[in-house]
């Protein structure tokens, strides 16, 4: 099936619950697939049976069943990223509104989201304190200065890749690898984007956290903007340093005190 925003999760589920296998696709993909055997039409009909078709090509990996911890812990951290979401929205509304009667509603909706997101890293933050099956990985996460219950609850739910892959490979699937846009001897600006963008705000947000309190965040990023990089720069920089050290980490088995760090940017 297609990942449709999160509506086939009950779905899923209900499949899980009667033994039966699944795979969730992106849609994305399967549309490219369908343009390259030639199909460009899109009704019902017409996409399940490329769906069909795409399964018997590409063989996707069906989703590994979950237990009910885990699916509380990526509850939550979904239920996060949709609060987020609401507070910027009702943000942006408080700064196109005039009238003081709305905007106090609006301050209303603002502090009751906020309780409502506080609630929520809460009880992250207490789901991580009894995750036996991820014990290690969240004390080696843990020992990262700027790593916190929020960043390391959505890297177990959005990335359980992380410290299987190689810096590459882990930095392109969050959406952090410079992606060049070159032609001929034009040398376009790079950019990210793609990727898991759920883990890339988080991981943002920690990298900002990291350049101030981190001594090898804070080093690295004062030797970019030393070097004339741009702020926004520099900072993904940092994203892909601190990716590919937590990625180092996990694959190796061991804290932060036990890394020898430098070269992993």
């Amino acid at each position: 099936m297609e990942a449709t925003g999160g509506y086939e999760k009950m779905l899923l589920h209900q499949l899980e619950q009667s033994g039966i296998e699944a795979a969730v696709v992106n849609p994305r993909r399967v549309r490219d697939f369908a343009k390259g055997i030639g199909i460009d039409a899109k009704t019902d009909p017409i996409d399940a049976a490329v769906i069909s078709r795409y399964g018997e090509v590409v063989q996707p990996t069906p989703v590994a069943c979950k237990s009910d911890h885990e699916k509380k812990h990526r509850a939550l951290v979904d239920r996060r990223n949709q609060l987020l979401g609401l507070i910027n929205q009702e943000k942006n509304r408080l700064k196109q509104t005039w009238d003081e009667d709305a905007k106090e509603s609006i301050r209303v909706v603002l502090e009751c989201l906020k309780k409502q997101l506080k609630q929520i890293d809460s009880d992250l933050a207490k789901m991580l304190k009894v995750d036996q099956e991820n014990k290690r990985m969240i004390e080696i996460l843990s020992s990262i200065k700027c790593v916190g219950p929020v960043l390391i609850s959505t890297l177990i739910t959005s990335l359980p890749e992380l410290g299987k892959l190689n810096r590459e490979q882990i930095a392109k699937l969050v959406g952090v690898a410079p992606i060049n846009r070159d032609s001929g001897s034009k040398s376009g600006k790079r950019f990210i984007g793609g990727g898991r963008g759920n883990v890339r705000r988080v991981l943002y947000m920690a990298a900002v956290v990291g350049i101030r309190h981190n001594a090898v965040l804070k080093a690295y990023y004062t030797h970019l903007k030393s070097k004339g990089k741009e702020s926004k720069v520099a900072i993904v920089a940092c994203m892909r340093k601190l990716l590919s050290i937590m990625n180092t980490m996990v694959r190796t088995d061991s804290l932060w005190k036990d890394v020898k760090q430098g070269g992993a940017a």
